[in-house]
């Protein structure tokens, strides 16, 4: 489960980014994180990962208190959560399986764990066969699948994913948000961030929009519906 509560985020600069934002979401949710540019969205993901702490008020992430947690903490909260980022970040000179493998690696999977896993979340994301492919032989849409499967690699309870489709296609777009609401049905809770109306109204999901560092909207249905008037 996420929770905020009355978070606040003022950065060195004396940019208010966060004021006061407080929401819930339950775990199996699936939350579209919508706003103009500058609203909060960003810093809000940071929030949510540990790259940035609270100035004030409380961010929960899975039983972690991120504005108390200890640095040795940090990996344990982070096998909870999945990034999944707009540039794909993958390593350009590692196939398929040493970018996933190196994920694993990171939290301190063993090597059986890491072969057992593979296979299985690349054919969850429709990549089976491709594990020894390197990410300049794939399209976009793979890479991003890639990119889907590199977050869930570690099981972990929440998917958060930053503009996801903002380097894709309107078809690739759909593909791959069709993909995280089938990851949701499995149980993993999914925050997306994204600009694209057409396709959160296409999914009809619950809607948190952010403006002015501020929850200005939080239903469930279209982009519109939530947006101010």
């Amino acid at each position: 489960m996420i929770r905020l509560t009355d978070a606040e985020k003022t950065y060195e600069n004396g940019t208010r980014a966060v004021r006061g934002i407080s929401f819930q979401i339950d775990d199996g949710e699936f939350v579209f994180l919508v706003g103009p540019s500058g609203s909060g969205k960003s810093t809000i993901i940071k929030l949510l990962t540990g790259e940035i702490v609270p100035t004030g008020g409380r961010v929960m992430v899975n039983g972690f208190s991120m504005s108390r947690i200890k640095q040795k903490q940090l990996p344990l909260m982070r096998r909870t959560i999945g990034v999944i980022f707009q540039d794909f970040r993958l390593i350009p000179g590692r196939t398929v399986y040493d970018n996933l493998a190196l994920a694993m690696r990171a939290v301190g999977a063993s090597p059986r764990e890491i072969r057992a896993r593979i296979p299985y979340v690349l054919e969850l994301v429709g990549l089976k066969g491709k594990e020894n492919n390197y990410p300049d032989e794939l399209s976009g849409g793979e890479q991003q699948r890639v990119s889907v499967a590199r977050a869930l690699v570690n099981n972990p309870s929440t998917i958060v994913a930053d503009e996801p489709t903002g380097n894709l296609d309107p078809a690739r777009s759909l593909e791959i948000m069709t993909l995280l609401e089938r990851i949701n049905a499995l149980g993993t809770t999914v925050i997306v961030v994204t600009h694209e109306r057409g396709l959160v109204n296409h999914f009809n999901k619950r809607v948190i929009y952010l403006d002015s560092g501020r929850v200005v909207g939080d239903a469930t249905g279209t982009y519109e519906g939530v947006a101010p008037q």
